[in-house]
């Protein structure tokens, strides 16, 4: 019952052992909300339930059409649902698990960044959105900005495993000016926040570059997945030192995955973001 405190069950007494329970909202606030229409959805860090009324599309919405004391339909979905993520104020949508927090609830992020995290796998999943690269060519701009991002973190021990060739995003172009897209995996050694070195974890990396040339923007998406924890690092307080647990066997979509439905679901619904046409 911990996972749902504030929430009373009706007509079940055991409502963890059953796949639908009928509940009355005492309290809005202390929940992590989307919804699927008009109908709620729950992210409780344990137990992420949707209403059983309609199953269209996931849209992050506000919580002002719930009222206290209005009942729900509610049925458990898999460990690691996946729904539509709005970004950057919904101007862009992308779809990941429900199981990675919105950082921006928890401490302030900058502005061109999404940052999304599951504490409990001391994973990530990064969006971020940068002038043009003008200098840096379509064939490799993915591992450009992987060994890009290792320098600005202090990596050591980088090695690219692989990476694509350029490939066309025609859903991605603007003003018929067509956008690529690049992709590269490294792994590096990386200290969390302002640890020291020896404090670094060793990290595979999945990084995705979406040239948007109509507006001049180098979106680069990254996905974070410890491979070893090492004892002094920060994370291991709630993870756990030495090899990181599969996510098999966790129940979880693993990382790879993750990243590329982050990627092929990546759609932009208000170009103006982006400010005037290159």
């Amino acid at each position: 019952m911990d996972a749902l405190a504030g929430v009373s069950y009706i007509n079940t007494a055991r409502p963890f052992e059953t796949s639908t329970a009928t509940v009355k909202l005492r309290t809005l606030t202390r929940y992590n909300c989307s919804f699927v229409n008009n109908n709620i959805c729950f992210c409780s860090t344990v137990f992420p339930i949707i209403p059983t009324l309609n199953h269209s599309a996931f849209k992050t919405c506000s919580l002002s059409s719930l009222n206290v004391g209005e009942s729900w339909v509610l049925v458990k979905m898999p460990a690691d649902f996946s729904s539509e993520r709005g970004l950057f104020g919904g101007a862009i949508v992308s779809t990941f698990p429900l199981r990675f927090q919105d950082v921006s609830n928890i401490r302030q992020v900058p502005d061109h960044q999404e940052v999304f995290v599951d504490p409990s796998r001391d994973e990530s999943l990064i969006f971020e959105l940068l002038d043009f690269k003008h200098d840096v060519g379509d064939n490799g701009s993915a591992v450009w900005f992987l060994q890009d991002l290792a320098t600005e973190q202090n990596a050591e021990g980088r090695v690219v495993i692989e990476q694509s060739g350029v490939i066309d995003a025609p859903g991605l172009c603007y003003g018929n000016v067509p956008s690529v897209v690049t992709t590269a995996v490294g792994q590096m050694a990386i200290s969390k926040g302002r640890q020291g070195r020896e404090a670094q974890n060793i990290v595979r990396v999945y990084l995705a570059n979406l040239r948007l040339k109509g507006v001049a923007t180098d979106v680069l998406i990254s996905a974070y997945e410890p491979i070893v924890i090492n004892p002094l690092s920060e994370s291991a307080s709630s993870v756990g030192s030495g090899l990181a647990t599969p996510a098999s066997q966790s129940g979880c979509m693993p990382m790879a995955e993750v990243f590329k439905l982050a990627v092929s679901s990546f759609k932009v619904y208000d170009w103006s973001l982006f400010g005037p046409p290159a």
